[in-house]
């Protein structure tokens, strides 16, 4: 099953059909809201609104995990992070979208991982984004004639206000492309759970280092996100039934990701955290 993560008015796409509103439950507390269940093309899709409907839960209080392992507990296989960001370079305007492949996570007031004391496992975020999901997102994207850019580094910040000049001079000098507060550590509980992850930026402003641009605030994001959002949902109707189809979803790297990542003996692991962890490692916990 696709999932789609991001705002709100994102699943109000035409033909999703069969709708329900899904409590969803997970081990690591409460989600950021119930699960919107449907079907695009007559297969299964399902979307979480990352801050709650009606923007309700702010960047850091956002419970990435259960986000995480409330969609594994559905069946969610795949993972589109759709995202609004602030461009650091002058040919990303506002208005573009960027399919990211790089991620530099300096979050820090955020719980990052699924596992801990009694259970340690460590994975791979070389590439933290699913290579498979970004070619089928670019595709779709050029298909409907969306500006799009093909790779990026998306730094990811704590916020929840946004970046000092100084800031967002040194991520520039850092060559990150865009700048966000919501992908991490998003990204990495996803590779955890070994569900497929990529990330759709959308470019809502030039954050505050343009010398031409005004200083970032709410108001202008919101008028460009709107202008975004038919784009963001014709992307989502266009994406969906290829990732539906790719048959060679099953044996992408994605899925193994914790293969050779559990490091603790099993005789020295806990039982509470293996039944808190039976759905993001239950198919190694079972091993």
């Amino acid at each position: 099953m696709l999932a789609i993560i991001g705002g709100s008015g994102v699943y109000n796409i035409e033909g999703l059909a069969n709708t329900r509103w899904v409590k969803a439950t997970s081990s690591f507390g409460e989600p950021s809201d119930e699960v919107l269940i449907g079907e695009l093309n007559g297969q299964p899709i399902a979307f979480l609104p990352r801050h709650g409907r009606g923007h309700k839960i702010p960047p850091s209080e956002i419970n990435f995990r259960a986000n995480i392992d409330a969609l594994k507990r559905l069946g969610v296989t795949d993972i589109v992070s759709v995202s609004a960001v602030g461009s650091l370079h002058e040919s990303l305007a506002p208005g573009m979208f960027v399919i990211v492949d790089q991620f530099i996570d300096r979050t820090f007031a955020r719980e990052k991982s699924f596992f801990g004391p009694g259970l340690v496992a460590h994975v791979s975020m070389a590439h933290p984004v699913c290579h498979r999901l970004g070619d089928h997102l670019y595709a779709a994207a050029k298909q409907i004639d969306i500006p799009v850019v093909r790779g990026g580094t998306y730094l990811v910040m704590e916020g929840p206000q946004f970046s000092s000049l100084a800031e967002s001079e040194l991520y520039r000098s850092w060559k990150c492309d865009v700048i966000g507060m919501t992908n991490m550590p998003e990204a990495k509980l996803a590779r955890e759970a070994e569900i497929c992850y990529a990330t759709v930026a959308m470019v809502t402003d030039y954050d505050c280092w343009h010398p031409d641009h005004d200083n970032v605030t709410v108001d202008a994001i919101i008028k460009v996100l709107l202008a975004n959002a038919d784009k963001a949902r014709a992307l989502v109707k266009s994406v969906a039934p290829c990732v539906h189809a790719d048959a060679d979803a099953s044996a992408c790297g994605c899925r193994s990701a914790l293969q050779y990542a559990l490091i603790t003996a099993l005789e020295a692991r806990d039982a509470a955290m293996i039944e808190k962890l039976s759905a993001v490692a239950g198919r190694m916990l079972k091993e």
